[in-house]
């Protein structure tokens, strides 16, 4: 039995995927990552910390673009992003 038209990721599966992201950073304490955590406020990233997480988020089987690449500096921003998006995997 399949079930085609499901295969769209349900909230929890993103928010868990995208801590477990985070967590992986070698600059990140994993102790510190929780869903509501900002890349820079809380956990000490630079800009560039924050692209390369952005950029790891695409294991999601999706490619982010810049503009939108640019709004995502937290946490739960990567959660609903990922989540609403149609591609995500």
């Amino acid at each position: 039995m399949s079930s085609h038209g499901d295969d769209h990721l349900d909230r929890e599966e993103v928010m868990e995927r995208v801590l477990d992201v985070v967590k992986c950073f070698p600059k990140v304490d994993p102790s510190k990552v929780t869903s509501d955590v900002h890349f820079q406020k809380d956990l000490g990233l630079d800009s560039f910390d924050t692209v390369e997480i952005v950029m790891a988020l695409e294991e999601f089987k999706l490619e982010i673009p810049d503009k939108e690449a640019d709004k995502i500096d937290s946490c739960p921003l990567s959660i609903e992003y990922i989540a609403n998006h149609p591609m995500a995997g």
